[in-house]
């Protein structure tokens, strides 16, 4: 699961029983370490109860079991080496192995992660994935490399669509958000997508949402569906519209100095237990989002789709989308819209 800056959950949120049992391969990988000819560093920010934080162990065991222990790789959660900035930055450096990165803080060095988080891209996993494991992806890959010196597994794992709640009436299509004033994080990206909806977004901690709505400062917010559960969003907000409106995901990006030292064989293990693993955590993911709906339901949340052609078409109209073709290129952007459809 993947928040944005200003998006902090109250607690970490509950895994599948299934998924929680991976977590006993932890051990494994200290264990290996100490015999292991090879030993990786690799540090995130997410806890160890996520999704992402099992897969890693996951990828790591299988690579020390692969490798017959060969190879080891130390997966540190929590920010245990630093911030992600500070992780990518070693990373890059040569001083830490790898890291997962957001197309998020990819694109704060790289204008072109952005493409898939443009606003209403994507109506769904199927097409997501059919541009994130095609031509997208591999662009994005091939610019990771390039311009960031990062090396890029080839699978992106998964951290969410984000969705809107409201408090009085649902949002069925794009005149239902005309005027409506949204919580959202603060960065720049969300805040001209709801402007340009003809929103009004205000930015705020996730800590002080609950009273702005009590107060009724605002009307509802946009986050991913662990954060409607973990802020307990359903004791004040009634309807939830799955709009899809923003995705994002991880890439795990090694050091070159790292990648580079293995032998052909040992490259092979790491890629494919990287892509195996983050196949595993986008299914975690959507049976996570499945049984968090069943949850918000049950705590009395109404759950609805919509039709993107309204919010595309007012994107289409005020100059969202144009502005963002101009940004990224047109060449860029063709790519996108191979999958998107035509949206500038």
């Amino acid at each position: 699961m993947h928040f944005a800056k200003g998006d902090v959950p109250a607690r970490p949120l509950k895994l599948p029983r299934r998924v929680a049992l991976a977590g006993l391969a932890a051990p494994f990988v200290p264990r290996m370490a100490r015999a292991a000819d090879i030993v990786w560093r690799v540090g995130h920010s997410a806890p160890t109860e996520f999704p992402l934080h099992v897969r890693l162990l996951e990828a790591a065991a299988t690579v020390a079991t692969k490798s017959e222990g060969k190879m080891a790789i130390e997966i540190h959660p929590n920010s245990e080496l630093g911030s992600l900035v500070g992780v990518m930055a070693q990373t890059r450096a040569g001083t830490i192995d790898g890291v997962p990165l957001s197309n998020q803080l990819l694109s704060a060095n790289l204008a072109v992660a952005a493409l898939p988080m443009v606003g209403f891209a994507f109506g769904g996993y199927d097409q997501l994935w059919r541009a994130m494991d095609g031509d997208l992806g591999q662009f994005l890959r091939d610019q990771v490399q390039q311009r960031v010196g990062l090396v890029p597994m080839n699978r992106v794992w998964d951290f969410g669509f984000r969705q809107i709640t409201t408090t009085r009436k649902p949002i069925n299509t794009a005149a239902d958000i005309d005027g409506l004033r949204l919580r959202v994080p603060p960065e720049a990206e969300f805040i001209k997508l709801f402007q340009a909806l003809n929103a009004l977004p205000l930015a705020m901690p996730l800590s002080s949402m609950d009273q702005a709505i009590k107060d009724h400062v605002i009307d509802g917010q946009e986050s991913v569906l662990g954060l409607v559960k973990a802020a307990s969003l359903p004791d004040t907000q009634s309807h939830c519209a799955l709009t899809n409106h923003v995705w994002d995901g991880q890439w795990i990006c090694i050091s070159p100095p790292s990648w580079m030292k293995l032998p052909a064989k040992l490259k092979d293990i790491v890629a494919a237990a990287f892509d195996e693993s983050g196949l595993h955590q986008r299914q975690d993911t959507a049976s996570g989002d499945v049984s968090l709906r069943t949850d918000l339901e049950a705590a009395g949340m109404t759950f609805n789709s919509i039709d993107p052609k309204t919010f595309r078409e007012v994107l289409r109209k005020s100059g969202y989308y144009a502005a963002l073709k101009t940004k990224m290129g047109e060449e860029n952007w063709a790519i996108l819209e191979k999958y998107s459809g035509r949206l500038a």
